[in-house]
């Protein structure tokens, strides 16, 4: 392999991204970082209006952007904004899957027993998470298929690794997207090419609009006991911020991982290493 350049290495320029659930806490950052790295990125979420606005951001400090409405649970929803990013961009290079979430129907508390937790929220927290992640896969790992190359990251979290209490089905989903997300570099690297690569990333605890208020008081902005508790086992002390997420994705969507597919990265602050000891 031709030795590159520090630079070269980490080079995104000329690339084309999708970032699924683009709008939210997390992938907006991501979606920024990619554009000012050079990539031309196509903004997906459930919600069109924020989209639309960050792509407009992006597009006002001089980026390559696009924001378009896409429901990740509706294929025929990812196929049309596939043909618009095709018809904008040429190509895809790079897919982000970053829609995900929990559902309050679907997390245990004294006044919710696991045994009691509708099978609708069940079905929506995981749907969600897993379908919401393999699906996008199907329609651009489609793509990257016929050009014989592309780099996929999926979200995962560290509730896969360890299960947190109240939170069965989302534990269990990401779990699925851990599997899932080493079946698909398997299976890309043998039966299509080399040159895809998947892998994911596994946040710990960073705050988002989702969890703001189960960790911290809304009224006083203090931790919560349970966030007291996540704070207690982290062993560097505070909750993440979307910046933390961004040297390691830009890591993985690079030629700097170019040997690097089928694993899951944990950013979590020292949370996976800490026995509670």
């Amino acid at each position: 392999m031709k030795e590159m350049d520090t630079k070269d290495l980490f080079n995104l320029s000329g690339k084309t991204a999708v970032v699924i659930g683009g709008a939210g806490v997390l992938c907006s950052s991501m979606s920024e970082k990619l554009a000012d790295e050079g990539a031309s990125v196509a903004i997906l979420d459930i919600n069109q209006a924020a989209a639309e606005t960050l792509a407009s951001e992006i597009k006002s400090k001089g980026g390559s952007a696009i924001g378009l409405r896409s429901d990740v649970l509706n294929i025929e929803s990812l196929k049309a904004a596939a043909e618009t990013i095709q018809s904008e961009f040429g190509k895809v290079d790079i897919l982000i899957n970053g829609a995900g979430g929990n559902h309050p129907k679907a997390t245990t508390s004294k006044d919710m027993s696991f045994f009691d937790i509708p099978q609708e929220a069940l079905k929506w927290v995981f749907d969600l998470n897993l379908m919401g992640t393999i699906l996008p896969c199907q329609v651009f790992g489609k793509m990257m298929a016929d050009q014989q190359s592309g780099v996929i990251l999926n979200i995962s979290s560290m509730n896969a690794m360890r299960p947190l209490t109240r939170i069965a089905a989302y534990s269990a989903a990401k779990a699925g997207v851990s599997n899932f997300t080493q079946w698909l570099a398997v299976y890309m690297a043998q039966e299509f090419s080399s040159g895809i690569r998947v892998n994911a990333v596994a946040p710990g605890f960073f705050l988002t609009e989702q969890n703001r208020f189960l960790l911290t008081d809304k009224e006083s902005g203090e931790l919560t006991q349970r966030g007291q508790t996540i704070i207690s086992h982290t062993p560097m002390g505070r909750f993440g911020v979307p910046e933390d997420l961004l040297g390691t994705i830009l890591w993985l969507l690079s030629p700097a991982s170019s040997f690097v597919t089928g694993i899951i990265v944990p950013v979590d602050g020292g949370f996976s290493a800490f026995s509670g000891v």
